[in-house]
């Protein structure tokens, strides 16, 4: 059975880390079939957005096997570690919008994968966390940059030198979490606020997102000249064209990401 699978309806991509009898865990093979499947998907124009989430009801991820990494030498410890950061990384960088919809433990690994993604959605039972000082170890896919960007250093130092695990309340009341859904809705809002950024012109989306992200690692002028370059790549397009004429004709505009 595969560890990780993909649905595709229409232009949005869902990807379920399936492996539900081991919460969802990362071990090697899980992530280069993660890795697979990002792939396939990054430089596919007809998907406009990418929902993650996980099998089962208990777990979106509870991070690194451990079970796995009891047999591992150092030399496959670190290699298991470069690759879980190199492909949270290409999550990030995924030129799509990516969407996480926690549906449970979100621990160490898990909770990293969720921080790569743009924006985070989370069932009110989930728990959260950056729990590797308490096995010894730090955060190492990106866990302790990513949250530090997203809540600022004392409150990153807080969770991740306590090992917390927190709630989903208390993670929307830090800006960690876009929004805190009933169970039963977690897939239907992720897929709903897929839809509203799918409706929007697929390259303007691509680099607006692709400026965001540089925000938090430039200064406000390299910022503004990031921001330019990127405004540059959209005037010669087709789609907004499109727009201007949508917007005289009062009528929706039809975008084709050209």
């Amino acid at each position: 059975m595969a560890k990780v699978s993909m649905e595709i309806t229409d232009s949005l991509a869902t990807i379920t880390l399936n492996r539900p009898e081991r919460l969802n865990c990362f071990d090697y093979d899980m992530l280069q079939q993660l890795e697979e499947t990002l792939q396939t998907l990054q430089f596919d124009r007809n998907i406009r957005a990418v929902i993650f989430t996980g099998a089962g009801e208990k777990a979106f991820s509870a991070g690194a096997d451990l079970k796995e990494r009891q047999t591992l030498t150092e030399k496959e410890v670190r290699r298991n570690v470069n690759k879980i950061r190199n492909v949270f990384t290409l999550i990030e960088e995924m030129p799509q919008p990516t969407i996480a919809a926690i549906n449970g433990y979100a621990l160490g690994g898990g909770f990293e994968l969720a921080l790569a993604c743009d924006f985070r959605l989370a069932v009110s039972q989930a728990k959260m966390g950056l729990t590797e000082v308490s096995w010894a170890i730090i955060p190492g896919a990106g866990g302790t940059q990513r949250l530090t960007n997203l809540i600022g250093p004392s409150h990153a130092k807080e969770l991740i030198l306590t090992a917390r695990r927190i709630d989903a309340k208390a993670a929307k009341d830090l800006g960690i979490l876009n929004k805190e859904v009933p169970e039963e809705e977690l897939l239907k809002q992720a897929t709903s606020l897929a839809n509203e950024i799918t409706s929007n012109a697929p390259l303007a989306v691509t680099q607006a997102k692709y400026a965001i992200n540089q925000a938090t690692n430039v200064d406000i002028h390299t910022g503004l000249a990031i921001e330019a370059k990127a405004y540059e790549v959209i005037i010669p397009t087709e789609d907004r064209i499109e727009a201007l004429h949508a917007f005289k004709e009062k009528r929706p505009a039809n975008f084709k990401g050209k």
